[in-house]
Order: structure tokens, then sequence, then C-alpha cells
């Protein structure tokens, strides 16, 4: 499985799935398919820009799509829009890109019998109680809450219908909650790192209750290479580190990590349908695949801030309009 397209390449996790491959296997011929709407960067894959062919495109462009399918061994699905809060003002690019995206990208795939794995959230099963130990399991019910959500699992249930009516050799994954370097600015935790960069303070929704598992990008792109050399065909995988923290922790953390009070910080109104709590249970992906998560929490924040600190003209040109959409939200 040489020759792979890595679709929305330019994208957080995508691109550094694209780095992370090159650094296993120097040889390996990668094609990335990315539209670059406002959450793809192409200066993501400037590391390896002459290492790679990078094809501006829409996943939802079926002769573009097929062209790329047939010339490749794999397709790793990383094309998506994700953000709740956009989803909520917006739902069309979800419906369009998640599903008819993924969609096209499963007829190419079963026309021409490549290998694919698609990348997709916890969030498509809704959420638990804050005062539980209840997690997720790959059979837990699909239960959406946002517009997001909910077109993510459209898509994951289409790839198991292709898999079960046509046979296409495809795997699937859920993640947990990412962070790390490239991590576009409307996201929380660069959302407050560049705040704090900037003389601002951090803002958090509601009380802060919420909580979510916190996984490194590296470690989740280190599941997807499992899973895509080892992982059985027609499974789900579901990763997290195991690492649950709220938003209020969180932001106090990062508060704490640049030098400033825990407590300064400003609340502002939560958003519709906020999800209390996710939790992976990713026993499966450890006992069958042997993934072990390489980064703790703190650790990986600290280095993830380091990585915003170092890079301010990657970030700076995303953060006025970001600001100003939060704004609009009341957020």
């Amino acid at each position: 499985m040489r020759r792979m397209l890595v679709t929305g390449g330019a994208g957080f996790i995508g691109s550094n799935f694209v780095h992370d491959t090159l650094r296993r296997d120097p040889d390996a011929e990668i094609t990335v398919l990315d539209a670059l709407t406002y959450a793809g960067n192409q200066r993501n894959l400037d590391p390896v820009s002459d290492r790679i062919a990078f094809v501006r495109g829409d996943i939802c462009d079926a002769e573009l799509v097929d062209g790329l399918v047939r010339d490749t061994d794999v397709v790793v699905h990383f094309a998506a829009e994700s953000h709740v809060d956009n989803s909520l003002n917006d739902p069309s690019p979800f419906i369009r890109t998640n599903i008819l995206g993924t969609f096209t990208l499963l007829e190419a795939v079963r026309r021409y019998d490549k290998r694919f794995h698609h990348i997709s959230t916890d969030e498509v099963f809704g959420d638990l109680p804050l005062d539980s130990d209840e997690q997720f399991t790959e059979s837990t019910a699909y239960d959406p809450s946002s517009p997001y959500s909910a077109s993510k699992a459209g898509s994951d249930l289409l790839v198991r219908a292709w898999v079960r009516s046509y046979g296409v050799a495809a795997t699937l994954s859920n993640c947990a909650n990412n962070y790390g370097p490239y991590q576009h600015v409307e996201k929380l935790i660069p959302r407050q790192i560049t705040n704090i960069l900037l003389g601002d303070s951090p803002k958090l929704y509601g009380t802060g209750a919420n909580i979510r598992e916190w996984t490194h990008v590296q470690d989740h792109n280190d599941a997807v290479h499992r899973i895509l050399a080892n992982g059985r065909i027609g499974e789900t995988y579901l990763i997290g580190s195991g690492e649950e923290l709220s938003n209020k922790q969180i932001i106090e953390q990062i508060l704490t990590l640049m030098n400033r009070p825990s407590t300064d910080y400003d609340q502002v109104p939560d958003r519709p349908g906020h999800d209390l709590r996710y939790s992976n249970n990713s026993t499966k992906l450890r006992t069958e695949l042997g993934w072990i998560p390489k980064h703790d929490f703190t650790t990986g924040l600290r280095s993830t801030i380091d990585w915003y600190r170092s890079n301010p003209t990657w970030w700076k040109p995303q953060k006025s309009e970001t600001e100003a959409t939060y704004k609009l939200l009341g957020r």
C-alpha cells in the first residue's frame, strides 16, 4: 500500500498524518486531495511539499476522484467539515462534504477494488453523563446531537453498508478530541492559546463542566497506521488516550502553563445542545493492534503551546476572521 491518497491532507489531522507517513516510509507515494476550504492550509504541507503530489479539488467531484483512486493503492479519508458551531450556523456544507463526499469516494473505491480507511469522531455516539464511568464502545448506538455529528454518523453508516453490500475493503476509526500542531484556531485549545498570545482572555462556554477525552494528533495517526497495517476489514476501532478533562480544567491548565492566573478567563454563553461528556473505550485497539498513546496530556499541551508561540505567521491570518465569527455567535 505504498501509493496513498489522503483526502483532507492539508487539514489539521491529515497534514500531520502525511508528515508521519513520510517519516515512517520515506519512499511512500502520497497524493493529497484537499479543497482548501478555510480549515485547509497548503502551508501545513510545506515541510514535505517536494515529496508529495498535491491536488486542489472537491471530494464530491466524481470525475476527479475516479482518476485519483484508480491510480492509488489505499485511500485514507480525513476530509470533512468538522466544527460544531459552524454546523449549527449552516448545516448544508456538512451534509454535502461529509455524506455526498464519502459516497463519491466509496463508489470509486468499489469500482477499482481499493483499500479504504474512514476517519470519524466519537461525537456520532452523542454524549455520556458527567457523573458516570460509562464509555463508548464499538457497539454503542449512534445518537448524534449536532448537524456535524449527524453528518459524520451518516458517512460512517455508508462505509459500513458498502463493506457489507459490495465487499469494499474498508476500516473505520472514531477518535476522541485531538490537539497538537496545525490545528485551526477555531478549536478549543488553539483558540485559548492564541487569545493569550495576543493578550486577550480565554473564553469558557457556560460553566465549563463539559468533559472531553484528549488525544494528541500523533497518537491518533499512529493508531491509523496500525489499523491500515493490521486492522480487520469491516471493523471499527475507537481511539482515545484515556485522559479526560473538563473544558474548565483545560483552560485553567493552559493559563497556568502560559504563566497567567488560572482564573483569568471570560465566561460566554454555552452552545446549543452542548454534549456533556465523551469517553472512548479503546481496549479493542490496544489489545488487537498493540496501540498505546505516547503523549501524556500536560507534556503534549506544553509542546502545543510552544508550537503556536513559535508559529504566529501560520495562525494570525486565521485569527481575526475566526474571532469575528464567534462574536456574531455571542461566544
